[in-house]
């Protein structure tokens, strides 16, 4: 049956349609927030998925170039594999629903958000997140839902709800967050050094307007939601659960408490794997109940140990971070090069500056066309001491490039005080916890080694969380295992003035204000921390370019001159770039860039394209080129596309019969530029000159 539900945000209509599309789907629904539309459909496969040790939770964000009006690019002319922009924006619908699902749970489920239509004040992205709530609530499918998301403006010191395209150019901050009724789930976002206290008003504020969203989710489930299904769970015998615990507890907390990751995960599948050997003899038939007994006391020990006993796997105290080591310069032929080491975590980070013609082109449904900042991560294989193929980037590493991305944008100085476009590859060379940040921290140092004149440093830190019943415990910097059996990865990168970035996943059903304001206060301490570190390596970014980066010149020229630079068919600008081999760009607004690593050339091209735009004027003298003998005269190219004619009389002290008689073509002659005439006609004098050197002998 087809039913509407509608409701306002942010002073424009918002409404859920469903029953009238993809029916067959689990559940579906029509999202239309003023001229955005986003169809959202969830499945899931009606037997679980055997031999599967994870809940198999598929999210796709699919971006159709018809939303906006454009022909998708390439020779296909189709839409193909997704781009950075709907992979970042599945994984935002993803991770605030992934919690309220049953761990458990080995049904696949799969969330498919198409966007139909986009109107640019209104992000299709948190469309998804809201559809994708309501099609999962209204679904068969067991869910501890609904949630919603919203994005949080700052205008002129207040905070905005979903914020206009032009809100947001005068925003100092962009932070979406998602939640259910009671607490925060997920926190994305950006801003212009914002301190702890506004990054918490924002989120709270935010979590009044989402708690408004879920009531009138409950409204629409109330009237179509169907009747949840009940997912069944064997049982572990509670006698094997206990032997277990009994038998192996003491020997892999043991193992557990090293301070070296790889001699840890050695010692515990060595304890492991004696006590699958042991009980395998005793139950042959829970072969499966032993290993998850054994995941289930791995983790226990883990959070008691951090809980309780207030100490770490590897020693380290609750708010310590590990040893930090920075080097800046050591790839000789590279624009600018650190390396970021804590701990067991690595960043070899890279930068490369290159012209502007050299700017990432977008083809996405954003009002972006072109990046002049990139950031790109890799994490490779080797990196954990694994062996896997590399097949491109992931989801996780285009969430992680984007992160560090959006921590180093606010202080990446303008085209107007840097002209050059800054690619930057942090290449994860060792992990163990918090990579994203180590190359937020190693972007920072490796800018400022290729002299990129960033406005502040900026630092990066993961704080983690083990919530245990009313009492909660804050680690700084935790690594891979505090990550995987905590409850949060909270990431918070910024300067020494405020945070620039901010990302927060859970596993649990939401945090609470105070949680959030304590791991917001012992980050800030933490980033502080790495702030020094950095500086005691390279404290500002360096004076001179490395002789291997391209050294741009940039100059303005008046706007009706651009067509002489550029000439028919680009003959003038590409004869200057075959002559002096630069790249030159000209924007439509005057400015010229021209890029070269040889100085001189660029110096040389500079000349050539101010002569191209100089005005000339009565009185100037120059060195010209005959280009055409007449009867009357000769015409000089004075110069390049500008010439001006001397007169038979205007060649000699004396009477010239003949102008072979002086010059030939191609011939170099000192004039004098006489007048210009009222339709441009530049008359030209060589006598003048004569007569002049003549009077002063």
């Amino acid at each position: 049956m087809f039913e509407t539900f509608q409701m306002e945000l942010a002073g424009r209509p918002l409404i859920i349609e469903t029953g009238k599309m993809a029916k067959q789907a689990s559940g579906s629904v029509l999202v239309r927030y003023g001229d955005t539309v986003v169809l959202v459909a969830t499945t899931w496969s009606k037997e679980p998925r055997e031999g599967t040790d994870f809940f198999p939770l598929t999210v796709d964000y699919e971006e159709k170039m018809y939303s906006v009006g454009k022909m998708p690019g390439g020779f296909l002319r189709r839409e193909g594999r997704p781009g950075n922009s709907a992979v970042l924006n599945a994984r935002l619908i993803d991770r605030p629903i992934r919690p309220l699902f049953d761990k458990r749970c080995r049904h696949d489920v799969h969330v498919v958000a198409t966007v139909l239509s986009v109107d640019y004040d209104n992000a299709p992205e948190l469309c998804g997140l809201l559809g994708a709530s309501a099609s999962i609530a209204i679904s068969d499918i067991p869910w501890d839902g609904p949630v919603a998301g919203v994005r949080v403006g700052k205008v002129d010191g207040e905070f905005v709800v979903n914020p206009t395209q032009e809100q947001l150019e005068r925003s100092t901050m962009n932070i979406t967050v998602a939640g259910s009724e009671t607490a925060i789930l997920m926190v994305e976002g950006g801003a212009k050094e914002a301190s702890e206290e506004e990054v918490l008003d924002a989120i709270m504020y935010a979590h009044t307007v989402i708690k408004q969203l879920v009531e009138f989710q409950k409204k629409i489930i109330e009237k179509v939601g169907k009747q949840k299904k009940e997912l069944v769970f064997s049982e572990i015998p509670e006698e094997i659960e206990k032997a277990i615990y009994e038998y192996a507890e003491n020997n892999l907390r043991e193992a557990i408490f090293n301070p070296d990751k790889l001699t840890r995960e050695a010692h515990m599948e060595e304890v492991r794997k004696e006590a699958e050997n042991h009980f395998k003899e005793i139950y042959p038939d829970n072969e499966s109940d032993v290993i998850t007994c054994l995941d289930h006391l791995t983790k226990s020990i883990v959070r008691k140990m951090i809980s309780v006993d207030k100490i770490r796997p590897d020693g380290r105290a609750l708010d310590e971070i590990r040893p930090i080591t920075c080097e800046v310069g050591m790839i000789p032929r590279t624009h600018g090069s650190a390396l970021f080491t804590r701990g067991q975590t690595q960043a070899l980070t890279i930068t490369t500056l290159a012209p502007m013609n050299e700017t990432q082109i977008i083809d996405d449904l954003t009002l972006v066309n072109e990046k002049r900042y990139i950031h790109q991560y890799n994490f490779p294989s080797y990196c954990v001491g694994e062996t896997k193929s590399s097949r491109g980037p992931g989801r996780r590493e285009i969430g992680h490039g984007a992160l560090a991305e959006r921590a180093l944008e606010p202080v990446i100085p303008s085209v107007d005080e840097f002209p050059y476009a800054i690619r930057v590859v942090s290449e994860i060379l060792e992990s163990n916890g918090s990579s994203s940040q180590a190359s937020v921290c190693g972007s920072t140092m490796s800018l400022m080694n290729a002299g990129v004149p960033i406005h502040a440093p900026v630092a990066g830190i993961a704080m983690g969380l083990v919530n245990e019943g009313e009492h909660f415990t804050i680690l700084t910097d935790i690594q891979g295992m505090e990550d995987a059996l905590g409850d949060m990865d909270f990431k918070v990168a910024g300067t020494a003035k405020g945070i620039t970035a901010i990302q927060m996943d859970i596993k649990i059903h939401g945090l609470s204000r105070e949680i959030l304001m304590a791991a917001l206060k012992q980050a800030h301490k933490g980033r502080m921390f790495i702030l020094g570190k950095i500086a005691e390596c390279i404290s500002k970014p360096a004076e001179h370019l490395s002789p291997y980066a391209p050294k741009i010149i940039t100059l303005r020229i008046p706007v009706d001159k651009i067509r002489d630079v550029i000439g028919a068919g680009g003959k003038t600008i590409n004869k200057i770039i075959t002559e002096t081999g630069v790249k030159i760009d000209v924007e439509e607004d005057g400015r010229v860039y021209i890029a070269s690593v040889d100085e001189e050339a660029a110096q040389k091209a500079k000349k050539m394209v101010e002569s191209l735009t100089h005005e000339v004027k009565p009185g100037e003298v120059y060195l010209g080129k005959v280009t055409r003998l007449m009867k009357f005269g000769v015409f000089v190219e004075i110069l390049p596309g500008q010439e001006g004619m001397v007169h038979i009389s205007q060649l000699a002290l004396k009477r010239v019969e003949k102008v072979e008689d002086v010059v030939h073509e191609g011939d170099e002659i000192m004039v004098k530029v006489m007048e210009i005439d009222d339709k441009g006609r530049i008359n030209l004098s060589r006598k003048a000159l004569l007569q002049e050197k003549k009077n002063e002998q």
